[in-house]
């Protein structure tokens, strides 16, 4: 599986809980292009909150967002995913329809500033308690290297458990490559 055969089936996935006016998180900011999806998709009477450790990333996603002239919809949070739920705006819960995680390391930047499990699994508890019903939160997940690992397999042992009567999870990946490549972990809310 190649991240050009994933993307478009995470916004696929987007694009079917997203829509004008509405809420949507990306946890993880990375260049900008997740986050300038969602800008796009909710439009600008929508709200997009964006998070990212690296400040670079930050730098990067508002010059993506402000060159597309769709920046004025997106609180960028100079924080970990973790905090989302100091920041975001009490009329906001209980109403997001998506949020996006794409795990491990910025592309194109140090490779030593990962995503942290215990972060992660925080952000994603805290994420489901904000999700509208029929939201969705999608984990690209990258198993490849050795915090990606132990990401992986603490947020796929976490979903799996995750109440059937309550969330619908779906794992999407090819099991016959040899090199663990990236997959996705989509939860749905009931």
């Amino acid at each position: 599986m190649t991240l050009e055969r994933i993307l478009p089936f995470t916004k696929q996935l987007l694009s079917d809980v997203l829509s004008e006016g509405g809420v949507a998180i990306d946890g993880t900011c990375g260049n900008g292009h997740d986050t300038l999806f969602l800008a796009k998709s909710v439009g600008k009477t929508g709200k997009v909150y964006g998070f990212d450790i690296q400040k670079d990333a930050l730098e990067s996603t508002y010059q993506r967002l402000s060159e597309a002239e769709q920046s004025s919809q997106v609180i960028l949070n100079h924080a970990s995913h973790a905090t989302v739920k100091d920041v975001i705006d009490p009329e906001d819960i209980g109403k997001v329809s998506a949020v996006i995680f794409n795990l491990g390391y910025l592309p194109g930047g140090d490779k030593s500033i990962v995503t942290k499990p215990a972060e992660t699994l925080q952000a994603v508890t805290d994420m489901l308690t904000l999700l509208r019903s029929g939201g969705l939160v999608i984990l690209v997940v990258y198993p490849g290297h050795p915090e990606g690992k132990v990401e992986s397999e603490l947020v796929t042992n976490y979903t799996a458990e995750l109440s059937q009567s309550e969330y619908q999870v779906l794992k999407y990946q090819f099991i016959n490559q040899i090199n663990e490549p990236p997959y996705i972990l989509a939860i749905s809310k009931k």
